[in-house]
């Protein structure tokens, strides 16, 4: 036992006699960062307070912190839009990022692999991408005219569809009704069409059932 005990220690020695402290040994590449994620598609997501940037396999800052992308610290995996997206990652190439607009209001869309805009924020939710292809609520508003206050005033009409990554909208698959686009009553709008393969679309209507129809997409 003794001479098991001072080989430890004179194998331990070297190592102690070269390293000043841990923190000399482990000086950050980046650091003062209050998360850190797992890779996906060669980068991970890091977090500074309420902004999010992206680091390389080095350790290299490659996308600036910005607060423009998506995560919900308790996001339902569960869910088809942006709701479901726990923490901000890219899937095939593309990651969601989301503006407010003058209303408080916020739109969806993706940027790229560079941090570019590439799927301008216009729909009110968004999937990730499968195979090439997402679905997204789309809102178009036509001006009314103004209130008694000089506000003013829009006529909505919401469309749910797929979209391909460079945001053509390829295919309607159903009107959205009930969006309320008023701050104070907004509620995000769930998804109620997914992408099963790349040619076959489940959707939900009115009555909550499902249906699986194949629709005739000109994808690019």
């Amino acid at each position: 036992m003794k001479r098991l005990y001072v080989l430890v220690l004179l194998l331990s020695l070297p190592f102690f006699a070269i390293s000043q402290s841990l923190d000399e040994l482990n000086k950050p590449i980046i650091g003062e960062l209050d998360e850190v994620t797992t890779f996906s598609e060669g980068v991970a997501a890091v977090r500074k307070g309420d902004q999010w940037g992206f680091i390389d396999t080095e350790g290299k800052l490659v996308i600036d912190f910005r607060g423009d992308l998506v995560s919900n610290k308790d996001g339902d995996t569960s869910q088809l839009g942006v709701e479901g997206i726990s923490r901000p990652h890219f899937k095939e190439g593309l990651c969601l990022i989301k503006v407010m607009n003058e209303e408080g209001i916020p739109r969806y869309g993706f940027m790229d692999s560079k941090g570019k805009t590439v799927i301008e924020p216009e729909f009110l939710n968004l999937s990730q991408f499968e195979n090439g292809l997402a679905v997204g609520i789309y809102e178009k508003s036509t001006p009314r005219g103004k209130n008694q206050f000089q506000l003013n005033i829009y006529d909505y009409t919401f469309t749910e569809v797929v979209i391909n990554k460079e945001g053509d909208m390829l295919w309607p698959i159903q009107e959205r009704q009930n969006i309320v686009m008023s701050k104070k009553m907004y509620k995000l709008p769930e998804l109620h069409a997914k992408m099963l393969a790349k040619d076959l679309l489940a959707i939900k209507g009115k009555d909550n059932n499902w249906k699986v129809v194949k629709p005739q997409l000109n994808n690019k």
